[in-house]
Parts: C-alpha cells; sequence; structure tokens
C-alpha cells in the first residue's frame, strides 16, 4: 500500500436564496499539507438552480465558481491570493461568507493522490 497523507476538504455550496436557506452542492475544494496541493473542481447543476430560483444569475453564479477554481489555481486567477501559499489559499476559500456561493464545513481524510481525490470527491458529492 502507498504512503497516504491527510488531506482537507470542503463542498462548495450554491444558496440561491438566503433567506430561504436551501442550497445544493456545485463543487469541492480539496487541500494536501504534503503535497502542497489545493484544487477545486466545480459543476454547476442549471436545472436545481433554477427550481430553487427562477431568477437566478446563471452567469453570476459561474463567474463565482469559477473563481473559486482559479484562487485554487494560483497564479493571476488568483487576485491578490496570488502569492499566497496552497494552505493560505485554502484556509481563504473556506472562510465563511454570505453569498450565493460558500463552502461548506471541512472534512479530512487520507490519500495517496489529491488530484484524484478531488474528482472522485467531485462524482461521489456533487454530480
Amino acid at each position: 500500500m502507498s504512503k497516504r497523507d491527510v488531506f482537507e476538504y470542503a463542498l462548495v455550496r450554491v444558496v440561491p436564496r438566503m433567506e430561504r436557506g436551501e442550497c445544493f452542492n456545485a463543487g469541492v475544494i480539496v487541500y494536501c499539507r504534503a503535497h502542497s496541493y489545493v484544487a477545486a473542481r466545480t459543476h454547476l447543476d442549471e436545472v436545481k438552480l433554477l427550481a430553487l430560483d427562477p431568477a437566478a444569475d446563471v452567469a453570476g453564479v459561474r463567474a463565482a465558481l469559477r473563481g473559486v477554481e482559479g484562487v485554487c489555481g494560483g497564479g493571476e486567477a488568483a487576485g491578490q491570493a496570488a502569492g499566497d501559499d496552497a494552505g493560505r489559499r485554502f484556509r481563504w476559500l473556506i472562510a465563511p461568507r454570505s453569498t450565493v456561493v460558500q463552502p461548506g464545513p471541512v472534512h479530512t481524510g487520507l490519500t495517496a493522490d489529491p488530484a484524484a481525490e478531488v474528482e472522485r470527491l467531485l462524482d461521489l458529492l456533487v454530480r
């Protein structure tokens, strides 16, 4: 068995109408300190979004989800977080916020391949 390292992950939730509190999963953020790895993958189910809020700004929600992926990727797409290490970018993304796109609670696990974990969790918890 290959060496497995601790990783942390948080779901990215879409809350179309804050006053109703309804939400659905639209992505996952994975951080593994041992690999200096942080990544996010997103998948927006437009049918769910519009069922919860027929007037939802689909383009705006997509842009916010792309922003999460951009911060994880670092570089220019990360904006002000561009110079931060993977751990600081993860912590910034999981900070509570009251917007349509929000992080869920942080969970932990063990993995030998953090990149594969992102895809596994996206398939399991989002799609």
